[in-house]
């Protein structure tokens, strides 16, 4: 299984990029069936992380993966995990 990352910080501060390269990047991970996608949103203020996680938390979204786990050892990323039957 493949895992894809994401890297934020060429678009931290630009609203409708960072919305299109989520639903870009899980889009892409449903399509080839990724195990995981990697998103770095980077350190901070946390903003940025706060807005991944309102993203993740949309039901439409939400549907599409099954666990979303923040990095203990890295604040600034989450891994999205996928389940394919």
């Amino acid at each position: 299984m493949s895992k894809l990352t994401l890297d934020l910080h060429d678009v931290y501060n630009k609203g409708g990029e960072i919305d299109r390269a989520l639903r870009s990047a899980i889009d892409e991970a449903v399509r080839i069936k990724a195990s995981s996608l990697e998103i770095i949103p980077g350190k901070g203020s946390g903003q940025l992380k706060k807005r991944v996680l309102r993203f993740l938390d949309q039901p439409d979204v939400k549907s599409l993966y099954h666990r979303v786990e923040k990095d203990s050892r890295n604040f600034g990323r989450l891994f999205v995990h996928f389940r394919w039957k």
